[in-house]
């Protein structure tokens, strides 16, 4: 069984899950223009770019700037 993305840590970096899809979105783009394919590969598996920008904006390790 695979991991699941650390959704509520990552929520306490944002303001909204609104906001989070948004956030998330934006680092995925930023991860599929560092190389064409969909999966990082990991320790022992591989892992979806969309699974990364979520454990990196719930581990803080991206800022999400909102702009209001």
């Amino acid at each position: 069984m695979s991991k699941r993305p650390d959704i509520e840590g990552a929520l306490k970096h944002v303001s909204s899950r609104y906001e989070l899809v948004h956030a998330a979105v934006k680092r995925t783009l930023q991860l599929l223009q560092e190389g064409e394919d969909f999966f990082i590969r990991g320790e022992r598996e591989l892992i979806k770019k969309t699974f990364q920008s979520i454990e990196d904006i719930a581990q803080g390790r991206v800022k999400v700037v909102s702009k209001e």
